[in-house]
């Protein structure tokens, strides 16, 4: 019988943790005090946050000289901006005078950052353009004030920010998937929808939920479950720290007229997880990507978009099929699902619990990243 402890404390928390690093891990859950303590919160915006990729666009929403994405990262603000040099760059939107935000998170065009505070002024790269009334401070000098800058990789038409701007390119990582993803000519691919959302849960709870299809038993019963059925069994195939490949079997081969994808690949769902929560589901000429980024402990930004070949998208019907059926993976039922789970974490009879074998391979393969990034030797999620 499983202690009913909540085991709030961070040390029986990262002692839990540690467990998923032994050769025989425990088949269980994660202790439900990680979804709900501030203390590992704090935890995880130093040792994954701060230092991890995130996906958070497709560049057809950044094709032009002053398009941008705009978004929080557990707390730090980020946009991503097309400047006019054609260059991509990832700065801090936050005015260097009073910390005001130059935009809002969300997707958008600006021929330059205003602050409107004070009308302090940035160019896209970043650089103060203008201080109305600032030549009487002689101690200030306006070629030292720029924003900070991020790194910013773009990887098959997937752009990626870190907030550690010495990062590793993802792509070094993502590249080890690529004989299995180049079929689906991802460079090829066109943006046809895209959606920023926000649920209230935690971030491990979401990621959890698409490193396993046994909820699609019980969420999505009338939605998934006829293509995606979840007593199906996962292939789940660890590339590195940051780069998790899992198979879900279809229930009939997807369509496919316009890649050449090999039988394996028209039987299954596949989906490349990027930690700590990105990822890519290929499902025929369907190709969606997500990102669920942590605004707090509770609160998750859902972003992503829908991707097909432009042959698919000058197709009208066809590209409506593609938008309905990718829609289905990421509709109001995960949301619903995850906010009431996050609930029950709270309870006080709340205790781990006993994985099923159809969760098991991807829900371990997650956790062993976490205690990778939290507890192991690196203190690290790559």
């Amino acid at each position: 019988m499983l202690s009913n402890d909540n085991r709030v404390g961070l040390g029986n928390i990262l002692a839990d943790l540690r467990g998923y690093l032994d050769d025989n891990p425990p088949a269980l859950t994660l202790p439900p005090g990680a979804y709900t303590s501030p203390e590992l919160w704090q935890l995880e915006r130093e040792r994954i946050f701060n230092r991890s990729w995130v996906l958070i666009a497709h560049v057809d929403q950044l094709a032009e000289t002053g398009d941008y994405v705009a978004v929080s990262i557990a707390g730090e603000r980020v946009m991503v901006v097309r400047g006019g040099d054609g260059e991509l760059r990832a700065i801090s939107p936050i005015c260097r005078h009073r910390l005001m935000p130059l935009v809002e998170t969300g997707a958008g065009h600006t021929d330059a950052l205003t602050c409107r505070y004070h009308r302090w002024r940035y160019g896209l790269d970043g650089r103060l353009r203008g201080a109305p009334h600032m030549a009487g401070n002689k101690e200030f000098d306006p070629r030292d004030c720029r924003l900070p800058q991020f790194a910013v990789n773009t990887w098959k038409g997937l752009v990626w920010v870190n907030l550690d701007a010495a990062a590793e390119p993802i792509g070094a990582h993502l590249d080890l998937a690529d004989g299995e993803f180049a079929n689906y000519r991802l460079d090829d691919l066109v943006q046809i929808d895209s959606w920023m959302l926000q649920w209230r849960a935690n971030w491990k709870l979401v990621s959890e939920n698409g490193h396993e299809n046994y909820h699609v038993l019980g969420l999505h019963q009338q939605t998934l479950e006829p293509f995606v059925p979840g007593a199906g069994d996962l292939d789940v195939r660890q590339y590195s720290p940051w780069a998790l490949r899992i198979r879900v079997p279809f229930t009939f081969p997807a369509d496919a007229k316009s890649l050449q994808l090999t039988e394996v690949q028209k039987a299954n769902l596949s989906v490349l997880w990027t930690f700590p929560h990105s990822a890519l589901a290929a499902a025929g000429e369907r190709v969606a990507w997500f990102s669920f980024i942590p605004l707090s402990i509770d609160r998750v930004q859902v972003l992503g978009g829908v991707l097909t070949t432009p042959e698919v998208a000058a197709d009208s019907a066809a590209t409506a099929q593609t938008g309905q059926f990718m829609m289905a993976m990421i509709n109001d039922e995960d949301r619903l699902g995850l906010e009431a789970v996050q609930l029950g974490t709270g309870s006080r009879f709340a205790q781990r619990g006993h994985l099923s074998p159809k969760e098991r391979p991807g829900m371990l393969a997650f956790y062993r990243n976490l205690a990778e990034a939290l507890v192991g030797d690196q203190g690290g999620g790559g």
